[in-house]
């Protein structure tokens, strides 16, 4: 099973060597196995990658990330049609009911917010602003029609970052977030494509100028994880996000967390979500999605 992430920060060709690639940096020549890869995150201005690894990546369902002047990813690209039964897929994609994605993102919306609230109760936000958080997701409903996830993200970051934070300002804490959500929708839309599905049809994303709508859904109960990583890991003595800092947001899909009394690491863990959530919307069971929970991860990197 792929488990690698490459990071190539600059490299002069990327290229395809028997079943490896091969990076080529000056007189130094790296190989590693596609088998052994599930992403590779590009960075700097001087690369240039074959057509023939291109098609490779593909074939080996690796995703391939570009990183702009700012080291924030801002392209993908990923395989197509490589799922064994991709159109019967697609075409049950495309007769999920409203409904079904409604009840859905119930669930998945919940993950996300319970997650909110375990990361802040862990970072010692005062039991007042909890207990409002709590009274916020008691009273979800099917689709989040009142939008209790926007409440509860606006009291999550004011407790966090205090009431002047804002999610566009030009800060460590931003740019860390930013890069490690990143990190996180480019491999949920990895695993969405390998799995056979459209990631432009979402549950409740539905932006149209929005090709990773999917993607988008299924990540939200995983950026409480990384926002306890990024706390832990990375915001310190540094204003900037540092090569290192970054390399420690990829390592966050290597780590450990406990799903159903199984130890995996993240990457695969987003498999085993997004198998669940197929099933549940085949079989109309949204109770049936599995629970990524911030407990088991905290639980596991402890």
């Amino acid at each position: 099973m792929a488990w690698r992430i490459v990071h190539i920060k600059e490299g002069d060709i990327l290229r395809l060597r028997l079943d490896n690639i091969e990076i080529i940096k000056m007189e130094n020549k790296l190989h590693i196995p596609l088998s052994d890869i599930s992403m590779i995150v590009l960075e700097g201005n001087r690369t240039t990658v074959t057509t023939k690894l291109l098609s490779s990546l593909s074939q080996h369902n690796i995703g391939l990330v570009i990183c702009d002047d700012k080291y924030l990813p801002v392209g993908m690209y990923l395989p197509y049609g490589q799922y064994h039964h991709n159109a019967k897929r697609v075409i049950n994609q495309g007769n999920w009911t409203d409904n079904q994605k409604a009840e859905i993102w119930k669930r998945v919306i919940r993950q996300k917010m319970d997650n909110q609230i375990s990361f802040a109760r862990y970072a010692g936000v005062e039991q007042e602003r909890l207990e409002l958080m709590e009274d916020l997701v008691s009273n979800l409903t099917v689709g989040d029609k009142t939008n209790r996830e926007g409440h509860v993200a606006k009291v999550y970051f004011d407790s966090l970052y205090g009431k002047s934070f804002t999610r566009d300002e030009d800060c460590l804490t931003n740019a860390a977030m930013n890069f490690g959500y990143a990190i996180i929708r480019s491999c949920m839309a990895r695993v969405v494509v390998g799995s056979g599905l459209i990631t432009m049809l979402g549950i409740f994303h539905r932006n149209e100028f929005n090709s990773y709508n999917l993607a988008d859904d299924l990540m939200e109960p995983y950026r409480p994880l990384m926002d306890f990583w990024i706390n832990k890991y990375v915001l310190g003595d540094k204003d900037y996000l540092s090569y290192e800092s970054r390399q420690s947001i990829l390592s966050f899909m290597h780590e450990k967390i406990t799903i159903d009394d199984k130890k995996m690491t993240i990457d695969n863990s987003m498999q085993e979500f997004v198998s669940s959530f197929i099933s549940s919307m085949d079989n109309d069971d949204p109770d049936s999605i599995l629970k990524i929970e911030l407990n088991n991860f905290i639980g596991e990197e402890s």
